[in-house]
């Protein structure tokens, strides 16, 4: 009676576990074995099925795998009535791989990857291949097959500009080795190209484009540059100048959009309701600051030095909103739609 009591608790306890998919994986299994025998001087057959809720059978195969590939000195005494590891210093040595992960972790990380392999192929995706490689071979134990994640997840980089793709692994590079660089940078804005020497400081993932912000020595000043922007880049051995990273956010982090700079306005914008429900829940600026009015209307308030990008983004809602103030961010709005209405009259 009380084998059969096991066995019915033992079986509970997995039907229980199996809605919430809890179960553990077989790298899992091996970590709790290697600890249950390494925690007590020895462990009952039944003591291990009720901790792995697992099968006989499957029991026996993981004892085995840990046997024969990780060396692992697993004997069953008879005398003691279970499983425990052999006197140390017998065989050959035993050691788990030191890097384990959950089977949700695994999923992350290889996600990670994915991700990390869409935003800038030549950044971090090679340097960490070959842990994906080892993430897919630890679940690929499981009968998994993971060389179709790709259609599974993606990014979809709409904007993103195209650029010469040895330059990225420079600057990055530099940035992480604190060394100068010397470029050609070409303006769009002046259509023109201007040789510079720059010490990066940090590369900026915006809107699906990479900047790199650095301190411009022929300006002397802070600038940040459009990486797709550079026309050639040579790394130096020379060591970049160091900037004080909350210099750098004065710099950078204080207005709206990525032309930064410190503060000059407060742009005051009135969305209609039906906009209101996607805006009220966007951060234009870590400093906006936005409430409902009784109507439904969405007011949102937003600091910004250069109104260029704030236009843009303003016009990107059409007649869903309305610029309050400053008046010289409403002229220039109106102005623009001026414009655009002129092209389209008959």
């Amino acid at each position: 009676m009380e084998k059969l009591a096991r066995r019915a608790k033992q079986l509970h306890n997995i039907h229980s576990s199996i809605p919430n998919m809890k179960l553990m994986n077989r790298t899992e299994r091996f970590y709790k074995i290697d600890q249950i025998l390494t925690s007590r001087t020895v462990a009952t057959r039944q003591d291990l099925l009720d901790e792995l809720e697992v099968s006989w059978a499957t029991l026996k195969r993981d004892l085995a795998y840990l046997r024969e590939r990780f060396n692992a000195p697993i004997i069953f005494d008879s005398d003691a009535g279970g499983y425990r590891f052999s006197e140390p210093n017998i065989g050959p040595s035993y050691e788990l791989p030191g890097l384990w992960f959950s089977a949700d972790e695994t999923y992350a990380l290889l996600t990670m990857h994915r991700l990390l392999s869409d935003l800038e192929p030549g950044l971090l995706a090679p340097h960490v291949a070959p842990l994906k490689s080892r993430l897919e071979s630890i679940l690929g134990r499981e009968g998994q097959d993971f060389s179709e994640i790709s259609n599974r997840i993606r990014l979809s980089p709409i904007g993103k500009r195209h650029k010469k793709s040895e330059y990225f692994p420079l600057v990055s590079r530099a940035i992480l080795e604190g060394r100068r660089l010397q470029v050609v940078h070409y303006s769009r804005e002046k259509n023109e190209l201007t040789e510079r020497l720059l010490s990066p400081l940090r590369l900026v993932y915006y809107r699906n484009n990479w900047y790199l912000e650095a301190w411009c020595h022929a300006r002397e000043a802070l600038r940040r540059f459009s990486v797709d922007a550079f026309d050639s880049v040579t790394l130096l051995t020379t060591a970049a100048k160091k900037v004080p990273n909350k210099q750098l956010d004065l710099a950078f982090g204080g207005s709206y959009g990525i032309y930064g700079g410190v503060p000059k306005y407060m742009a005051e914008l009135r969305f209609s309701p039906a906009a209101a429900r996607w805006v009220a829940d966007e951060q234009w600026h870590p400093e906006q600051i936005g409430k409902f009015e009784e109507n439904g209307h969405y007011c949102l308030k937003v600091p910004y030095s250069e109104p260029t990008e704030l236009i843009m983004d303003i016009l990107r809602h059409g007649r869903h909103v309305q610029v309050l103030g400053p008046k010289s961010l409403v002229s220039k709005v109106a102005e623009e739609v001026s414009v655009m209405a002129a092209q389209y009259q008959p």
